[in-house]
């Protein structure tokens, strides 16, 4: 820099003031911000030129825009201890910094400071300090000082209006928003594009996108052409609601109307596409991305391989997870994590290990969610000491253990009957300061219920009440099941009730062990009681609930039209019976010459079961020869016998694979 001013000096040319700002601008841009107080300095000692006001002004807000807050007190004494008066600009720009340190109070005892140079504030100083309230999260607060603004006969601009606007609709208050400018435009404020952008925005966070199309219409009418941050509101605004194919629409409206979509506009709809399970679809708009000159970046290739990994394409996300290093994407923690946790998904744990590594090597730090995903992994898959191998190993590499990290191995030793280290360990997680929760007494629970220790399971609930951890459904539905498995229905049955009584919703996990220990006792009628309760009164019985009302139907010895009548209802809603009861519910039917009732029941089954043609056109040829038992073969064959996957329940009729 001092070579290009002495030959500056040594051509003739002045040496000013000015000179030494591009400077100050220059280090700004190479984020040499510690070399800019030197300038001043060398201006004054070396080439004999005095900073000024406005010099400070320029350097103050340069330093305030790269967050050097310390630097900006040192250049502001600097400019105190050399009798520079202050002016307007310079009271903004320090109540900018003071602003964006969130520092409020400090700011506004600044702007009182005023007066005293002979200065008043002006609309950006009111505009400023709005800003910082509205950061802040004190919207009322903007709005008194937009008032004091008034008051002191300051007019609000365009930028003040939109500060202000944009703090309503932040804070969901879109109406207020729109009444304040249908006030201000009697006043004669016309709306700007940010202005627009801003209840764009606004109504889409808030769920509004339909009123927000119609502001966009309205936008356009007022000739401003919607840019990339009005469509990308839009489209994260419909892809937020679900609306992924109008969200699609929208983007060729964009391309359409000659507005380049960015990284963020893609990004936005590749990760809803996956979330929705439309991989190739998000795929195929990764590829456009590309033949547009837009190079995908970690995000693109994260809501990718996450939508791989969801579909259980591992092969394909692994594939992709290099594509996206030879094109130079540095992965991040979170595609790490994702590809660890499917490769322990699937019980490739060293797989796991040495992507943790690889991870470490290429600079990416290892962290609590990573060592988390690990210890689950190792629990899932029976490998408890390795599990708690890597547990110490967190505390060598200095990573913070977190409550997620002792839950996951509790749980991991409760299932592995090694419950005096679970208790040993949720010790030790009150002693890191963590606070066990209810994760960590459910798990405690579960053990102590499925080894039939009532006492024990009932000290955990009292634990839990004497610690301030309120017991949850899945903690009263563990000691349900608990109860009905020791044999004590009643009281699992009373304790239900309790539940009741405190307002909580009722799941099938609460309903399902009382009504099944209910079948089990020959108490069917208080059990079909309870299932039609569940119905009025509780969620959606499960597909276990219906297994077990069946199950308990066709054992109990009851009437086989009650039974019959079961399978009608549970069809209806998409529930395929379980083939061992279904079958003894057909040998009963046949042995009372019910065979018509049988065949309706077995066309219901292939409907809710979507049977192919071929597959229904041979059961129904068995059916019309009176070959039931091959008919009913065929029908096992076909879901698989009650071991089977599909064997069990299915909530929803689905097309088989």
């Amino acid at each position: 820099m001092k070579r290009v001013l002495d030959e500056m000096r040594l051509a003739g040319s002045e040496v000013d003031s000015g000179s030494f700002l591009i400077f100050v601008e220059s280090y700004a841009n190479f984020d040499m911000f510690d070399e800019i107080p030197g300038v001043v300095e060398m201006m004054e000692q070396e080439y004999g030129t005095k900073p000024d006001t406005h010099f400070y002004n320029f350097l103050l807000n340069v330093l305030v825009d790269g967050n050097r807050l310390k630097l900006v007190e040192t250049a502001h004494s600097g400019m105190v201890n050399r009798g520079i008066e202050p002016d307007v600009s310079t009271f903004n720009v320090l109540i900018k910094a003071l602003c964006n340190a969130h520092q409020i109070r400090p700011a506004m005892l600044l702007m009182e400071e005023m007066p005293n140079y002979g200065l008043s504030p002006d609309e950006k100083t009111f505009t400023t300090l709005m800003q910082g309230y509205i950061e802040q999260g004190n919207l009322d607060a903007a709005l008194r000082i937009k008032a004091r603004m008034v008051a002191a006969g300051c007019s609000a601009t365009n930028v003040t209006v939109n500060v202000l606007i944009n703090g309503l609709c932040r804070e969901g208050r879109i109406v207020e928003a729109l009444d304040f400018i249908q006030q201000l435009s009697s006043e004669g404020f016309y709306p700007d594009q940010f202005t627009f952008n801003t209840l764009v925005n606004g109504l889409c966070k808030g769920g509004h996108v339909k009123h927000a199309l119609e502001i966009m219409d309205l936008m356009l009418q007022e000739g401003f052409d919607p840019d990339v941050f009005t469509y990308n509101s839009l489209i994260s605004g419909l892809c937020r609601i679900g609306e992924v194919d109008e969200a699609v629409e929208l983007l060729e409206q964009m391309v359409s109307r000659d507005c380049s979509p960015n990284t963020v506009t893609y990004n936005t709809l590749i990760s809803t596409l996956c979330k929705e399970n439309q991989v190739e679809e998000a795929t195929g708009l990764a590829r456009v991305l590309t033949s547009k000159g837009i190079l995908p970046d970690v995000c693109t290739f994260n809501s990718l391989i996450q939508g791989l990994c969801m579909t259980r394409n591992h092969h394909a996300a692994m594939e992709l997870f290099e594509e996206m290093k030879n094109k130079g994407c540095q992965p991040d923690e979170f595609t790490y994590n994702m590809l660890i946790d499917s490769f322990c998904s699937r019980g490739k744990l060293e797989e796991a290990l040495g992507l943790m590594k690889e991870m470490e090597l290429n600079g990416c730090a290892r962290n609590v969610v990573i060592y988390n995903t690990l210890i689950d992994g190792f629990c899932k898959n029976k490998k408890i000491k390795e599990a708690e191998e890597i547990f110490d190993q967190m505390e060598l590499q200095g990573v913070s253990r977190n409550s997620v990290t002792y839950n996951t191995l509790i749980d991991g030793l409760c299932k592995n009957s090694r419950v005096e280290e679970a208790a040993e360990l949720m010790d030790q997680m009150i002693m890191e300061g963590l606070k066990p929760d209810k994760f960590t007494y459910n798990s405690l629970l579960t053990y102590f219920c499925k080894h039939g220790d009532i006492k024990k399971a009932a000290d955990i609930v009292q634990m839990m009440t004497s610690n301030d951890c309120e017991p949850d459904i899945v903690t009263y539905g563990t000691l349900i099941g608990g109860l009905c498995k020791a044999g004590r229905v009643d009281v699992a049955n009373r304790l239900l009730r309790t539940v009741q009584m405190k307002g909580m919703n009722l799941t099938p996990q609460v309903y399902n062990p009382v009504i099944q220990a209910l079948f089990k006792r020959r108490r069917t009628t208080e059990a079909m009681r309870l299932f039609r309760e569940m119905l009025e009164k509780g969620d959606r019985p499960d597909a276990i609930t219906y297994k077990i009302v069946f199950r308990g139907l066709c054992n109990g010895g009851g009437p086989i039209g009650e039974a019959v009548d079961f399978v009608l209802e549970m069809t209806e809603n998409g529930y395929i019976p379980e083939f061992s009861s279904f079958y003894q519910l057909a040998e009963g039917l046949c042995a009372l010459s019910m065979e018509d009732t049988l065949i309706k029941l077995v066309e219901l089954v292939m409907a809710t079961a979507k049977f192919s043609e071929g597959e229904v056109s041979m059961i129904r040829g068995f059916l019309k020869i009176r070959k039931f038992q091959d008919a009913l073969a065929t029908i096992a064959n076909i879901l698989g016998d009650e071991r089977s996957q599909r064997g069990h329940w299915q909530a929803q009729p689905k097309r088989r694979n």
